[in-house]
């Protein structure tokens, strides 16, 4: 019961408020020590060991810390626990800031292109400097449906297996290869084992993200349907959609692991198929050029309306994790 309340209290919050910017976040605490790190370590020779060494020395201490505070609290009571767990939880989700962040990049490039480049570097590890506002947009939907998995699916599916110390320690895995999991000439040794932990750890969160995108569309499209067809006849009848869910499926399969990276690419098939509409090509990371395969085959211009379906789905996707998540903390305290 515990947990069910933590999470439910948790992503409550999320959803009111997004990422508490003026209160002290732990995620930051993490992003700091790993800077710290990489700044006395990432030099001279051994840097993948060193790099290793400190990946799993982070994520094992944040994991422990997590868990030793939670059997602290324990004994303390059980409103104590409640409470800790769902600041975790809280903090861990990202999905409220997540769409308000693309939402802004939308509304900015809608104003001027300039303002668009400056608004949507919030949010990816790319140069922006010269994308157009087709590339803008698109780097906003891949950002939203990759974030998707790394900011709320990936965090709910290792809460579900390892509690809140595992949502505690996925997020550690998450930071250090957001923060050096490139394969630039400073972070590709230091980092390479962050990047390698964070494909593990991700591995199927993200496929099952995919999965729950194409189910939350086809719930939406399916809905759309029903109440279509109550107001033309007054009475309830089956809708129907262009949307096959079969199609995209295969569609996933086939696109997925065209992505550089194991995992991003699920969730950004997912979206593609969705919308049916383009992502990946080439992009500049900290000034090297990285050619990335495509993702779908419809170089078609993206609009405002995109971005309102894709948060659709992407909500719709977060209710059925947290859904399932849920069932199954309740069917264990049960």
């Amino acid at each position: 019961m515990i947990k069910l309340l933590s999470l439910l209290l948790g992503w409550g919050l999320d959803l009111l408020f997004g990422d508490p910017v003026r209160l002290p976040h732990p995620i930051v605490w993490i992003g700091r020590a790993i800077a710290f790190c990489e700044h006395h370590f990432n030099k001279g020779r051994h840097r993948r060991l060193k790099g290793a060494v400190v990946a799993v020395f982070l994520i094992l201490s944040v994991g422990l810390l997590t868990w030793l505070l939670c059997r602290g609290l324990s004994a303390v009571g059980s409103w104590a626990s409640v409470l800790f767990g769902t600041l975790v939880v809280f903090y861990c989700l990202a999905g409220t800031t997540l769409i308000r962040e693309v939402k802004a990049v939308f509304e900015a490039v809608d104003r001027s292109l300039d303002e668009g480049r400056r608004q949507v570097a919030r949010i990816v590890g790319r140069d922006t400097s010269e994308l157009s506002a087709q590339e803008v947009r698109t780097a906003a939907l891949e950002t939203l449906a990759e974030n998707l998995s790394d900011g709320v699916i990936a965090p709910l599916f290792w809460l579900l297996l390892l509690g809140v110390p595992g949502m505690m320690a996925y997020k550690t895995v998450n930071t250090l290869d957001s923060m050096i999991g490139y394969r630039t000439e400073r972070y590709r040794d230091f980092g390479c084992w962050a990047a390698h932990i964070d494909d593990v750890a991700n591995f199927l969160p993200a496929r099952l993200t995919a999965l729950l995108m194409l189910l939350g569309e086809k719930l939406i499209m399916t809905s759309r349907g029903f109440v279509a067809a109550v107001c033309r006849s007054g009475r309830a009848a089956a809708g129907s959609s262009s949307f096959s869910f079969c199609s995209s499926l295969k569609f996933v399969r086939r696109y997925g692991r065209q992505h550089a990276s194991p995992n991003s690419g699920y969730p950004e098939a997912a979206l593609a198929a969705i919308l049916d509409c383009r992502f990946g090509g080439p992009h500049n990371y900290f000034g090297q050029r990285f050619d990335k395969p495509f993702i779908g085959h419809n170089d078609r211009q993206l609009a405002t309306a995109d971005m309102r379906q894709a948060v659709k789905v992407n909500r719709m996707a977060e209710v059925l994790m947290v859904l399932l998540v849920a069932s199954a903390f309740g069917l264990l305290s049960s």
